[in-house]
């Protein structure tokens, strides 16, 4: 009898939770440069601090009904009664500071991208050069990389901008995901897919 295939090696943080592991081949890494993903990420981050993402990925769909599915202009427009409301919602994380900061956020991602044109133009911007990546990237290196040259500027801009709950590790975790930089380790088999994707991206300018 034949033996069963090998099951792809994967970066051993997703285990083998099915939405995490669906997360981790088709999502992490993968560059995006859609402001509205873009703008629910970053948001997410927010709320993942202190948690684990898990966490907040089950909770996903739940946060994209709450937020009206981080439309920016409709997330800019919340108030105080949104917030009531929120702080009420089990379904997502209730936590009045990080609720308020997301509807700041918006506000801030809205002037934000009247400036630069979009939001994706905006972020980027903060692609590290391939010259400061590491050769061979393993879970030693990966665990060693909280943040970056590029993560503590943008974080730092943001901040000046008016924004919260955008330090450098939860940006740098932002930046991770939206696939400004590949972190997949070296014998991921997911790595090459998205050095692939990346490759073939268009970055907005």
């Amino acid at each position: 009898m034949p033996s069963a295939p090998a099951a792809p090696r994967r970066c051993p943080w997703c285990g083998d939770d099915p939405l995490y592991v669906a997360y981790h081949d088709h999502e992490w890494g993968f560059p995006v440069a859609d402001d509205r993903r873009l703008f629910e990420k970053l948001c997410l981050e927010g709320f993942q601090s202190g948690l684990a993402w898990i966490t907040i990925l089950r909770k996903r769909e739940a946060f994209r009904e709450a937020f009206f599915g981080f439309d920016i202009e409709r997330v800019a427009k919340m108030g105080a009664r949104d917030v009531q409301r929120l702080m009420a919602d089990a379904g997502i994380v209730r936590h009045r500071g990080k609720i308020e900061s997301a509807i700041n956020n918006a506000k801030r991602a809205r002037e934000l991208a009247d400036e630069a044109g979009s939001l994706a133009a905006y972020f980027w911007q903060y692609e590290p050069p391939a010259s400061t990546r590491p050769k061979k990237l393993t879970r030693d290196a990966l665990s060693a990389m909280a943040t970056s040259t590029e993560s503590i500027a943008l974080a730092k801009d943001l901040k000046r901008r008016g924004w919260t709950f955008v330090g450098p590790t939860t940006v740098y975790a932002f930046m991770q995901a939206m696939g400004l930089v590949n972190d997949h380790l070296h014998d991921c088999g997911t790595r090459a897919v998205v050095k692939a994707a990346r490759e073939a991206f268009a970055r907005p300018r």
